[in-house]
């Protein structure tokens, strides 16, 4: 296994610097602002002491089916695993960002063109691997549009 490059060192410091901003101004923006899906989406995020809720705002941009309209699916998943990755990021204050193992997401009911939230929950983390489950709703906490779950590699 060869040695990291300084260039390498560079970027890791670079990410638990951003981290550690964010975490320091309780402005997560300045992370999500370094994820250029992120911010294609318009995805931000607001902490309430231990709880974070992330929310994907109606974009027409978002749209999957015009007809109803919906939110196309793999903006609601790509929504939810950036919102796991942030949280662990954040609750870990993380030198690396995590790299997805797996990605399991159930689609409960259609994402309406409105104003869509995010809770994660890190279910288990070891020193290797974090499980994160993760629920999405629109306009009531209790009507899930979708849930998922992922396993991350911590480095």
């Amino acid at each position: 296994m060869s040695e990291p490059t300084q260039l390498d060192t560079q970027k890791a410091l670079d990410v638990q610097d951003v981290v550690k901003r964010a975490i320091e101004l309780n402005d997560y923006s300045y992370l999500l602002e370094k994820v250029p899906y992120s911010q294609f989406i318009g995805m931000s995020v607001a902490r309430f002491g231990d709880e974070m809720v992330f929310r994907l705002p109606a974009k027409d941009d978002n749209i999957g089916n015009p007809i109803l309209p919906a939110i196309h699916g793999g903006v609601i998943a790509g929504f939810m695993e950036m919102s796991a990755i942030v949280q662990l990021m954040v609750f870990m204050q993380a030198k690396k960002v995590p790299k997805i193992v797996d990605f399991s997401i159930d689609y409960l009911r259609a994402g309406l063109h409105q104003d869509t939230f995010a809770e994660c929950k890190i279910t288990r983390q070891g020193r290797r691997v974090a499980n994160v489950s993760m629920n999405c709703w629109q306009t009531n906490r209790k009507q899930l549009i979708a849930t998922a779950r992922a396993h991350f590699l911590l480095d």
